[in-house]
């Protein structure tokens, strides 16, 4: 292929051009011999996009002569792309990113702001006038970001949940494909959803079941909590952010219930924390790298289990209301800037940025046995009756040479998939796996289970778990892994709980595999 996609050559001969009239772009082969004729619909400094009469069509620009008034400037070309989407990702994690991008490039990144509280970063180089490339943002919402991508007003999506089944509905009507296809859907960095309180309220934890009572109004007032005997002022962000939905759709929906009228809505969550802060009687959920302002509360099962969000507990995904930060991206060439940019932020130089940015990071940690000294507790505490002395002593032996890597596996409420941390971190195993970064090594998949059910069932269950995920890594990987790479499966059942099983979010995050590495 010279220029076009194959299909082309089926359609076009060296006798037959299309009719010109109310097109705006006509792309000549240099030996004159084809013409394509259309709409221009972007071109990104390699490749045109033209709608002709025979469907849309991608043109490689190198093998043609452009004219029509809509044809672009070749020489001071400027690639844009356009984000829409989650007001913390564009304000706060997502110009570290361009300004490490644009160090690592050698070139400079301004950013200019405009009165509608959009703005844009121009990337320049010291050679030329015009900047290589513009990154627009327009801060709101992840609903908006998404009804913006549906609507072709954006190129990529920035967003702190998942695509609803109806966004994802409206997006194939929209003949933009699956945006759940892994490579559609790319996590950036790791959040957490956090009870956040005043740092002069006494309360310490909270549990979730008590998390949602406060929210949906069944619980109103502080001494519920063991807190003072005062009203409970519920503080939130806007509706349609992807804070909100994330709550409703990890603590409302399963327990069938909505927010209560009374719930105090800010347009940005930084500023919903530091009405929180400034209230002993508050209480709103915040994100994790939000939180400073105010004081984040742990959350409790019946049973105990206290999980704080951590940057490891967010990592490995043993806290309960893990909030991945996504870019969506469309089915089509993005301009070489745009490539480029998103390589970077998978690299380890962006991985630091993250992290001094205040947010997670996705660079894999060994966790070595001694550091799991709660988590050995509550395997005695509530594990011991069921599952045996002898297999607790077989679970123990098995990791003590091991170390635990921070990419865990869970997987969606009812179903076997697995959740969207997860398949992210399936790809960025694999990766891994293909780099080098194991040769010579072990890594063990051990899955552990929920304790519904006899203990030998779930000890079953659990291996046929990691067996699957295991399988799904190899799946994942596009080239070959050295021969001294040794991947073996191992289960343990209900003998390491990270939460009581009372609750569905309780048996959920106890339902997991873990890689150990040898």
């Amino acid at each position: 292929m010279t220029f076009y996609r194959v299909a082309v050559a089926a359609l076009f001969s060296a006798i037959y051009t299309l009719n010109a009239s109310a097109q705006d772009i006509s792309l000549t082969s240099h030996d004159g011999k084809v013409e394509v004729v259309g709409n221009l619909l972007g071109f990104d400094g390699e490749f045109y996009r033209v709608d002709t009469q025979f469907g849309e069509l991608t043109v490689d620009g190198s093998g043609v002569t452009c004219a029509g008034p809509a044809c672009p400037s070749l020489t001071d070309f400027v690639a844009e792309l356009r984000f829409s989407g989650a007001s913390v990702m564009a304000e706060k994690i997502l110009p570290e990113l361009i300004i490490g991008f644009a160090r690592q490039e050698g070139l400079s990144a301004a950013p200019i702001r405009e009165s509608s509280g959009r703005f844009y970063y121009e990337l320049k180089t010291t050679d030329r006038e015009a900047p290589l490339g513009r990154f627009y943002f327009d801060p709101g919402t992840t609903a908006r970001g998404f009804s913006d991508f549906i609507e072709n007003e954006t190129d990529i999506v920035m967003a702190l949940r998942e695509i609803t089944s109806q966004e994802q509905e409206a997006a194939r009507d929209a003949g933009l494909g699956d945006l759940q296809h892994s490579r559609r859907a790319r996590v950036i960095a790791l959040d957490a959803l956090v009870p956040i309180v005043a740092s002069d309220n006494p309360v310490g934890q909270i549990s979730l079941g008590q998390l949602v009572q406060v929210l949906s109004g069944q619980i109103d007032n502080w001494v519920a909590l063991g807190g003072p005997d005062a009203p409970i002022s519920v503080h939130m962000p806007e509706v349609g952010s992807g804070l909100t939905q994330g709550v409703e759709k990890q603590l409302l929906q399963p327990a069938d219930v909505t927010l209560a009228d009374t719930v105090i809505r800010h347009k940005r969550s930084t500023a919903m924390a530091r009405a929180v802060a400034k209230d002993p009687f508050a209480i709103g959920i915040a994100s994790q790298a939000e939180a400073d302002a105010a004081r984040a509360l742990a959350l409790a099962g019946g049973c105990g289990h206290p999980l704080a969000a951590t940057r490891q507990s967010i990592k490995t995904e043993d806290y309960p209301l893990t909030a991945p930060m996504f870019l969506y991206l469309p089915n089509r060439r993005l301009p070489r800037i745009g490539r480029q940019f998103l390589a970077y932020i998978q690299g380890a130089e962006a991985q630091d940025v993250i992290r001094n940015a205040g947010f997670v990071d996705q660079s894999p940690e060994l966790l070595p046995l001694s550091a799991q000294g709660d988590r050995l507790a509550n395997a005695v505490a509530s594990g011991a009756s069921e599952v045996g002395l002898d297999e607790l002593q077989r679970m123990v032996e098995t990791l003590r040479p091991r170390s635990r890597l921070s990419l865990s596996f869970r997987f969606e409420a009812g179903s076997s998939r697995p959740d969207a941390q997860s398949r992210s971190n399936l790809l960025h195993l694999a990766q891994l796996l293909e780099s080098g970064k194991f040769d010579g090594r072990t890594l063990t998949f051990v899955g552990f289970s929920d304790g519904d059910g006899a203990a030998t069932a779930n000890a079953r269950i659990a291996e046929l778990r990691a067996k699957t995920v295991r399988n799904a890594v190899l799946d994942a990987v596009e080239t070959k892994i050295a021969d001294s790479v040794t991947l073996e499966v191992d289960g343990f059942g209900e003998a390491m709980p990270m939460a009581c099983d009372d609750t569905e979010w309780g048996r959920k995050i106890n339902r997991r595999v873990e890689v150990w590495v040898e």
